[in-house]
């Protein structure tokens, strides 16, 4: 899945400015995550049609950046995350940040991880969900 990075400067409602502008061209943000530092932040979101939606914010002047990332559905209980992430470093997988989000309908635990590796993150994917089935 491809994660959107919008680069923002720390002003006074930079924030909100862009997720206005992502109102108005109709875009559900399903999940996002922000990080900053003295100067600068940095909005991660996850949206459909991603491609499309990083365009549009590139005609308003936004610096933005796909990113690969993995979503993975946890069990939405105590441990559930700790049991997956157990697994996916056992298996060699280097997580570098990750942010969650709750499913309303089958009320499940999602995980957005960025990862050092994808093809160890595919290798370890492919052996937890063998090992689910």
């Amino acid at each position: 899945m491809l994660q959107l990075s919008i680069f923002l400067e720390n002003a006074k409602g930079r924030l909100a400015q862009v997720l206005n502008l992502l109102a108005e061209q109709g875009v559900n943000i399903r999940a996002l995550s922000l990080a900053d530092t003295k100067d600068y932040g940095v909005l991660r979101i996850i949206v459909e049609n991603p491609e499309e939606v990083a365009a549009k914010l590139r005609q308003h002047n936004c610096v933005v950046k796909l990113t690969p990332v993995w979503v993975l559905k946890v069990p939405d209980r105590p441990g559930g995350l700790a049991e997956i992430l157990s697994k996916l470093v056992d298996e060699g997988v280097i997580v570098e940040y990750m942010y969650a989000f709750v499913e309303k309908e089958n009320e499940q635990a999602q995980v957005v991880l960025r990862v050092r590796d994808k093809d160890i993150m595919q290798a370890a994917m492919e052996k937890v969900m063998a090992e689910r089935n």
